[in-house]
């Protein structure tokens, strides 16, 4: 059995000098796919199911599904719930066999943010499960504008909320489908100097490969979130099943065929992150 926690995997990550990648889940195409990835490249992965999976799927079935694939895996997997807004979210999640929980309240007052994390953190520890945390906000590309995570305010929410893991807030942005995010390398090492968690960059999918594998040998972001290239290549993939079998309507089949494409290219992704891993090991 390798139901793992962030803890799990992002510990040996900071020793290491590599990064760990917190995957998003869909459906169970992805997600099987995603775990056959990591075997393939002998690496712990972080399944998570953010907001648009959870209202597409309820969170017990996903949380079976989680396990399921986490207790025949060979490498650790992460069960993750990504985005919760709210403690009952956060509670639902640890309820339904997730090891780990993200709780989002970048869009609250610092002071109110600390309070609602601090609560998760309080309720997620006596079970083992980790717990990430966000100050700053990371935008969306053609949506919300972002807020650089300031260097104090990392400085006491870390601190006074007790996370496993901080999500900043330094040039990254959700949902581009080109990789020109221009990471504030300074800001990134302010933050750095007055905490001592592992950190998160969301919108990993934006950033330049050369600049992921960068910061994740030589600088303490330790998870990646990556949704958009994986779902840029499951919708080629799909796009291509459907053209190719024209007198297909079995919906199995034609997700099916996504599954090469998605396993190759989250590998892809994995291997990148832990190239320090493997050019040492």
């Amino acid at each position: 059995m390798t139901v793992a926690t962030l803890n799990d995997v992002l510990r040996p990550a900071l020793v290491g000098h590599y990064a760990v990648a917190g995957l998003v889940v869909l459906g169970w195409e992805d997600a099987r796919a995603y775990v056959a990835a990591a075997e393939e490249a002998r690496l712990p992965v972080i399944l998570q199911a953010g907001p648009g999976c959870r209202k597409h799927t309820p969170v017990a079935i996903l949380g079976r599904m989680f396990r399921h694939l986490a207790e025949q895996a060979a490498v650790p997997v992460v069960c993750h719930i990504d985005h919760a807004k709210t403690v009952d979210e956060c509670r639902e999640g640890m309820d339904c066999g997730f090891t780990s929980l993200m709780i989002d309240g970048s869009m609250l007052p610092l002071a109110e943010n600390i309070a609602l994390t601090r609560n998760v953190v309080k309720l997620a520890r006596p079970h083992g499960i980790s717990v990430e945390g966000e100050v700053g906000v990371v935008g969306y590309s053609g949506g919300a504008a972002s807020a650089h995570t300031s260097p104090d305010e990392a400085e006491i929410f870390a601190r006074d909320t007790g996370v496993d893991a901080l999500a900043i807030s330094v040039g990254n942005l959700h949902l581009q489908t080109e990789q020109q995010a221009i990471i504030d390398m300074a800001s990134l090492a302010a933050i750095e100097a007055v905490t001592t968690v592992p950190l998160v960059l969301h919108g990993g999918s934006g950033i330049p490969v050369a600049t992921r594998q960068l910061l994740a040998s030589q600088t303490r972001v330790k998870k990646f979130n990556i949704g958009t290239e994986l779902r840029l290549a499951f919708g080629k993939a799909l796009r291509k099943s459907i053209a190719d079998n024209p007198g297909t309507f079995d919906r199995v089949t034609l997700l099916a065929a996504t599954e090469p494409a998605l396993r190759l290219e989250a590998r892809r992704v994995m291997e990148d992150l832990a190239r320090q891993l493997r050019e040492t090991g």
